[in-house]
């Protein structure tokens, strides 16, 4: 175990060293990881630290700082690759280039059926059905999914809508679904399509050409003219398709991410562009979080998004990028990981140089919008300032602090991107799911990484006081913790009586009840006549709709509602999934499992005939009449 409070030794320290790969955490002298590294030689990363001149000033200032390094050795790169990447997410260090933990990738998937279904779908891959991706975001997906139905008129529908119907739905009526279910398409034939969209999707768009090509021309032989017609109508749609993606439909399944780094404006940003197929899908901007920028370095940024990105999804076999990378133990970590090599190409050409060049400008203008919105959401954090009086209490923060956010000391400090404000709403349906949101404003836009919802129990239905009650109080009685430090405003949503709730709550707590802000809605609701309301003597401040502060409160209580409303209606759709089946006599825990399970969930249940739910192991007649009457 280490001693923190003895002094250290680095020259000793890195005599000791292991020369085996692992990961190094650089912390200061209040015990805090500033930063995580990884290496193939412990011995020769860390020593290089302390004995180089450091062209970056943000590299420099953190040495300085530097009184402990840790070390972890582990057997292969891929190991340190995993374990640096799991440290940065849950450290967060100061001096680490961060990206933003996002939802896990979107893919398009082919189920296993007799009549397969086309879905969107996100999570871990199996090998019970096909996916195809991942794709940059869920729009790309829910293209591709029109393009099937278009061309190839593949099922989109639930396996329980499925198997119940009797007739033809809307999509087969607007020729998008050639309606397996009623029997309008053999096994066979759907089976070819199912195929055909398979390897569209896999890049081989002349096979699938010719293939439709040869169909029309069997059918008008045959003189069957309507088939005819619908192979042509396929081959004139999958046509569109492929001149609106601009592919060369020779030019084979190329599978590809595109990554463009672009440093401007003292802004960074990554733009990822996925090819899968040949096609390409889109693109997606990433902005990291950097303590400081400096014009040099985008090749640190690419090497920290590859890092972080491809250590737990799926990468293509080529990456195109458009800076130099010399990080050849990243690149075979990543090649060993995902179990071949992956190519690293800096020079592209044909379709893959005008994909760089795509992505590049799309980086340019993604930076572009950023630094607008930038000076409107610093516009707005002024006025809110100004209007409260909060800047000389920032001020103050900062330097309690030891300017921690701003490491370089000759950078100027950004004060208002000091300013945090937290927002709670209340929401439920008479009464029922109640839940509390708290959303979070700081360094002039929203950080979703640190909302909170809280579910009130313990309350008399639709008691909005009594739960505003429980969640400020679970909230700020844990005032200290590092991870949810003390907000400079407190956002009620509501009018005197909630806000003489979080009094009540703040007094008891012994926190400063001028942080306290209520928002209390206008006449008919009308956005704009909103009225600030305080309980620490202050006046009541009718803003005004042009008010640029009040659009800044506006825009974060929206924010506390949406997130509110969308957590209340996931518990009250999971409690009324459990309680309809529970509330009938025979139906324990594990029969209510195997009817959820068989039939896909409680829609499904209630779409059975009897004779479907005695299909269901424990399920007797005389229950499956019961359940019957009881969902009816």
């Amino acid at each position: 175990m280490v001693d923190e409070h003895a002094e250290f030794n680095i020259a000793e320290f890195l005599k000791q060293l292991t020369t085996r790969p692992g990961v190094y955490r650089m912390i200061d002298a209040n015990g805090v990881v500033m930063y995580v590294g990884k290496a193939k030689n412990l011995k020769k990363r860390v020593s290089s630290y302390f004995q180089k001149t450091h062209a970056s000033p943000r590299t420099a200032h953190m040495v300085e700082r530097i009184v402990r390094v840790d070390v972890t050795p582990v057997r292969t790169e891929a190991e340190a690759l995993l374990l640096e990447n799991n440290l940065i997410k849950s450290l967060n260090p100061r001096y680490n280039i961060l990206f933003r933990d996002d939802k896990s990738y979107p893919y398009l998937r082919l189920t296993n059926h007799q009549f397969p279904r086309v879905a969107y779908y996100r999570g871990a891959v199996d090998k019970k059905s096909q996916f195809f991706g991942p794709y940059p975001n869920a729009w790309a997906v829910k293209e591709s999914i029109q393009i099937l139905q278009r061309v190839f008129l593949l099922r989109t529908c639930e396996d329980t809508v499925f198997a119940h119907r009797s007739r033809p739905c809307l999509q087969a009526q607007i020729q998008r679904c050639s309606a397996p279910c009623v029997g309008h398409i053999s096994p066979e034939d759907y089976a070819r399509d199912v195929a055909a969209a398979s390897r569209f999707l896999r890049g081989d768009h002349k096979s699938v050409l010719a293939e439709l090509e040869e169909k029309m021309l069997e059918a008008s032989g045959l003189l069957e003219f309507e088939r005819a017609a619908m192979y042509r109508n396929q081959i004139s749609a999958l046509s569109r398709v492929l001149q609106k993606q601009s592919v060369d439909t020779t030019g084979g399944d190329d599978d590809a991410d595109v990554i463009a780094v672009v440093v401007k404006d003292g802004t960074v940003c990554v733009n990822l562009a996925m090819v899968r197929g040949g096609r390409h899908l889109g693109d997606r901007p990433f902005f990291p979080t950097i303590a400081q920028v400096d014009d040099d370095m985008a090749n640190e940024v690419l090497e920290a998004f590859l890092s972080q990105t491809y250590v737990d999804r799926p990468l293509p076999a080529v990456l195109v990028v458009n800076q130099d990378l010399d990080a050849p133990e990243l690149m075979a970590a990543l090649s060993e990981q995902a179990g071949r090599r992956i190519h690293l190409i800096r020079q592209p050409q044909g379709d893959r140089k005008k994909w760089l060049d795509m992505a590049i400008d799309n980086a340019v203008i993604a930076i572009e919008r950023r630094v607008a919105e930038r000076g409107s959401a610093q516009f707005r954090t002024r006025a809110l300032c100004d209007l409260l009086g909060l800047e000389s209490v920032l001020e103050e923060q900062i330097q309690q602090q030891g300017n921690v956010d701003q490491p370089d000391s000759d950078a100027p400090v950004d004060i208002l991107a000091q300013l945090r404000i937290e927002c709670f709403d209340i929401s439920h349906t008479a009464g029922e799911a109640t839940q509390a949101s708290c959303v979070v404003y700081h360094s002039h836009d929203m950080q979703n990484k640190e909302y909170r919802r809280y579910n009130i129990e313990g309350i008399t239905p639709g008691d909005d006081y009594a739960a505003m009650r429980q969640a400020l109080t679970r909230r700020y009685q844990r005032e200290g913790k590092a991870d949810m430090p003390m907000p400079n405003v407190v956002l009620i949503d509501g009018g005197k009586g909630q806000v003489g709730i979080a009094r009540e709550v703040f007094e008891t707590l012994g926190l400063d009840i001028s942080l306290i802000v209520g928002v209390k809605k206008g006449e008919n609701r009308k956005v704009g006549l909103e009225t600030l309301v305080f309980v620490d003597g202050r006046p009541d401040l009718e803003l005004g709709v042009n008010s640029p502060a009040l659009m800044l409160i506006a825009q974060i209580r929206d924010e506390a509602h949406r997130f509110a409303i969308t957590g209340m209606r996931a518990k009250r759709a999971k409690a009324r999934q459990a309680s309809a089946l529970d509330e009938i006599e025979g139906i324990g825990a594990k029969r209510k499992q195997k009817l959820l399970v068989r039939f896909g969930g409680l829609r499904g249940v209630k779409a059975a005939s009897i004779e479907d739910l005695l299909t269901v192991e424990g399920i007797s007649r005389t229950l499956a009449e019961e359940i019957y009457r009881r969902l009816h």
